[in-house]
């Protein structure tokens, strides 16, 4: 207890809450902006923490972490175009809820979902910590290959409108991963000799090229097409946070909370996998599954809220065993070791007042992030009143600087624009990018897992089943691809 009376005061002075405010509100804006990731805003900023007091620093970089996370719903939203990967779901209803004229009530929705998220996750570091990383802990080679068969299951899921579709679309997104340097063997595949290949495809011009250039194309074609889309008008409605409208949503939001805190502390699981799942299992809970995709609320709560509360379980493992789940959390426990403060099971003895400040930052950071979305709002929805053929030219540009800037290679460009096409026509038969992104993602994961599992169990198969997490794993995607089929058949049973 006094550990926490001494954190609190730690906590709360002006300098600090005025760092931990300037923090997320650049995590915000990078979070944002199509090409700009989590760990570079917080990269950017960690030189700052250097004279810094331990909480004050990493309450400054948890505020950039929270605020990206939630920034990326604001492209994703108004543009189609997710700042961040997690954010990839949220497109799939807050665009179509947008392109209706109701931006403001799908942000709206967002800053609610995201903020619950994030305060679910503070909860629950602060209280369980320890025994969920031990959870984590569990997990080896077999169960990382298992969860990433479950993720894959999930895009028969999200391809709302052909199972098929869907599954092949995911199926290139596992061809794309396999493109680089062998991760066992060491060997190139598919190379083509090209240097820009050697480390795979980066991830940043397909995310990017398959949404923010294909909808660039979309909107040209839509633009000098015989028939002029309706929704290429700018229309308005009322911008504010819909604080009601999401917590009727409850069951979807606690779920997607308890999903994306769960993920988040399996190091290496990612925001997308989360994201994804929860969507999948809000469509599931959903009396009306159909609407999924078309721009419903339950969509847009079940992907922010989860992206969010992960934020909080990636803190679990890199705060009690100093393992970082992902790229951010790598450069959080960056900053941690510059104050000198090494992560572990001894952190909670050794730093206790130190430790639960910023736990307490982190609270503070997530009401940061509300109030400043809250206020910020308004000047969100002032996107959609740049004329459309403007603000696609603005966006081509900057995401060309964008994927550039990341490691001045000219290729990453030509990969962008190559994935654009690529994204225009999938989306123009039906096939949809999210599957694609998400085979990219997992693939690695799992062609990676799969033979290290082989490896150590000389060859035997069986490792996948005799391990509880995995085979658990393994039989819910089982019911899960089951269920999608029997729903799919159903639905053409009744149209017929």
């Amino acid at each position: 207890m006094g550990d926490y009376v001494e954190a609190l005061g730690l906590v709360f002075q002006w300098h600090v809450l005025l760092v931990i405010g300037g923090g997320t509100l650049l995590g915000l804006i990078m979070g944002a902006l199509p090409g700009l990731t989590a760990a570079m805003a917080i990269a950017l900023l960690l030189p700052l923490t250097f004279g810094m007091p331990p909480v004050m620093g990493m309450g400054m970089l948890l505020g950039t972490l929270c605020g990206a996370i939630a920034g990326g719903s604001v492209s994703a939203t108004l543009l189609n175009i997710p700042g961040t990967p997690s954010s990839v779901a949220t497109t799939l209803d807050a665009f179509p809820m947008a392109r209706r004229g109701e931006a403001g009530r799908a942000l709206g929705i967002c800053i609610v979902s995201s903020f619950i998220g994030g305060i679910f996750s503070a909860v629950v570091l602060s209280l369980l910590a320890p025994p969920i990383a031990d959870f984590a802990l569990r997990f080896g080679p077999a169960e990382y290959f298992a969860l990433s068969v479950f993720g894959l299951v999930i895009i028969a899921s999200v391809s709302s409108k052909s199972l098929i579709k869907g599954l092949v679309a995911g199926l290139i997104g596992l061809l794309i991963a396999t493109i680089g340097t062998d991760p066992v063997a060491g060997v190139q595949r598919y190379t083509f000799h090209n240097l820009s290949l050697l480390t795979g495809v980066n991830l940043l011009p397909a995310l990017i090229g398959l949404f923010a250039v294909s909808q660039v194309l979309k909107d040209v074609v839509d633009y000098f097409g015989p028939e002029r889309a309706e929704h290429s008008k700018n229309e308005m409605d009322h911008a504010s946070p819909r604080w009601m409208e999401t917590l009727r949503h409850w069951k979807v939001l606690a779920s997607s909370s308890v999903i994306g805190t769960i993920v988040g502390a399996i190091p290496g699981a990612g925001g997308s996998i989360g994201s994804f799942l929860s969507y999948d299992q809000a469509k599931k809970m959903s009396k009306t599954p159909e609407k999924f995709g078309t721009g419903h609320p339950e969509g847009i709560i079940a992907s922010e809220s989860s992206n969010n509360a992960l934020v909080g379980g990636a803190l679990i493992p890199m705060l009690t065993l100093g393992i970082p789940g992902e790229a951010a959390t790598a450069v959080l426990m960056g900053g941690l070791m510059i104050q000198g403060i090494s992560p572990g099971p001894t952190l909670f003895t050794d730093n206790g007042s130190i430790i639960y400040g910023i736990f307490i930052a982190f609270f503070v950071a997530n009401i940061f992030m509300l109030l400043i979305q809250w206020f910020g709002i308004q000047i969100f929805v002032k996107v959609l009143q740049v004329p459309r053929k403007l603000l696609m030219a603005l966006i081509l540009m900057f995401c060309v600087i964008g994927v550039y800037a990341v490691d001045a290679d000219i290729f990453n460009v030509y990969l962008m624009l190559g994935f654009g096409v690529l994204g225009y026509f999938l989306n123009r038969y039906d096939f949809g990018t999210a599957p694609v992104i998400l085979g990219l993602i997992l693939g690695p994961i799992a062609e990676s897992n799969i033979r290290r599992a082989l490896l150590l169990s000389s060859g035997d198969w069986s490792v996948l089943v005799t391990r509880p997490i995995s085979l658990v794993f393994l039989l819910v995607s089982a019911a899960f691809l089951f269920f999608t089929l029997w729903q799919n058949r159903r639905q053409t049973t009744s149209h017929s």
